[in-house]
Parts: C-alpha cells; structure tokens; sequence
C-alpha cells in the first residue's frame, strides 16, 4: 500500500513543480514493521523517525522536517490524485485559503461504508472538517496553532480543524473543503473490523469524549495493529 502511495504522491506532485514550486516528500516511520524506510527510501523520500506511536506526533514529526511555505498531509494507505493537488495549487495561488481538505471515496464496495463516507463527505463540507487522511495548511499557520494534539490519540484531526478555523476566522481568510476530486482512502477498516466495533467506539467517544480520545486502548482500532 506505502509504495502504491508513493508513488501516486509523486506524480501528483508534478501539478506543484510545474508551477515552479520546489517540492519535497518526507515518510515518517512510526515504530513499523514493515518495509516502511526500505521503500520511503526507493523513492526518493526523506524519512524520519517518531518513536512514540500516535498519530498526531506522527504528523507533527514530519512537519518538523519540512522546509516549505505549505504542508499536504496524506496518509499512507489514501491515493491522491494529480487533479487534486493542482485543486490544491489553485487554491494557494487565489491566496485566500489558510488551510483545507477534501472529501473521501473508498477503495472497496462496502454498502456501510458508502454510507459513512456520505454522512462524512456531507459534515465535512458543511462544518469544514478535515479529515486526517489529507490535509494541506500553509506551514506558518500550522505551528503557530501548536500542529496536531500530542495528546490525541483520535479525533487530532478534527481537533486541528477547530484551531485552524479560529486562526482563519482572525486572518480573515478560509478553510476550504475540495469535493471535485475525492481522496481514493483505504476501506480495510470496514473489513477488519466489524460494524459493531465501529459503533461502540464512536458511542464511547460520543459519551466520553477527551476521556475516550486521549486513551491509546480505548483507540484501539487505530493501534492494535491489524492488517
């Protein structure tokens, strides 16, 4: 999955070097056990290292690396495509955008799964969520709100989508959502795990909220490591 990853980023990055824009590609090996540094390094990647295994430290400890204006964060199992990071480059050449993400579309049929996208596509445009599996901030903003929650072990995405509309807001600029050319992501938690896991951890979540989110067991669907 990394490699197929890599390599869609890769060409999806030719929208920004055809504009002039120097680009660089950073992996962030999480304490894998897989072929992560063997393959980040195949293609070119600069990779780094975050020993504690979490999510947001994950993403903060690449965008330390960074030496750009702006920041794209994909996650490793999602497949960008060159349509939407020229969306992207539009949308910092309007120059009015601080930060955004886009909405999601599953690699598998999975009727549940439609669904859930649908809800989320639905409450991401309408609420301006960013859903972690991309995301791209002008680098500047992204710091001076603090990056992703070291604290979360879920949700640290929508915790960041919070500070990065007040630092709009004040800014006077926007946090946008693109839906012209959804994120190909991963549907593998649809079959690794079942529709009742899934429910019970969002009733928890919904019940106990920073309690739940800042627990690495009560996270488990995103640590215990299946594949």
């Amino acid at each position: 999955m990394l490699e197929t990853t890599l390599a869609r980023v890769k060409e999806s990055m030719t929208a920004f070097s055809e504009r002039g824009w120097g680009t660089e590609l950073i992996v962030c090996d999480n304490n894998s056990t897989d072929r992560t540094a063997e393959l980040a390094r195949a293609a070119g990647a600069s990779l780094v290292f975050e020993s504690v295994n979490q999510i947001g430290r994950a993403r903060n400890r690449g965008a330390e690396a960074a030496s750009g204006d702006w920041l794209v964060f994909v996650d490793a199992d999602s497949q960008p495509s060159r349509a939407l990071f020229a969306e992207v480059a539009e949308q910092v050449e309007l120059g009015r955008c601080l930060a955004g993400g886009c909405t999601m579309k599953l690699d598998g049929e999975y009727r549940t799964g439609r669904w859930v996208v649908a809800l989320w596509n639905w409450l991401s445009r309408t609420f301006r969520l960013l859903a972690g599996s991309f995301i791209f901030c002008e680098a500047a903003a992204f710091r001076e709100v603090g990056g992703f929650s070291a604290e979360l072990f879920a949700g640290e995405e929508l915790d960041l989508s919070g500070k990065l509309k007040r630092l709009a807001k004040e800014k006077g600029k926007e946090l946008v959502i693109l839906h012209r050319h959804p994120l190909l992501t991963s549907a593998r938690k649809m079959h690794l795990y079942t529709s009742r896991e899934h429910a019970r951890f969002l009733a928890k979540a919904a019940f106990g909220r920073r309690r739940v989110l800042t627990s690495r067991e009560a996270c488990h669907t995103w640590y215990d490591g299946r594949r």
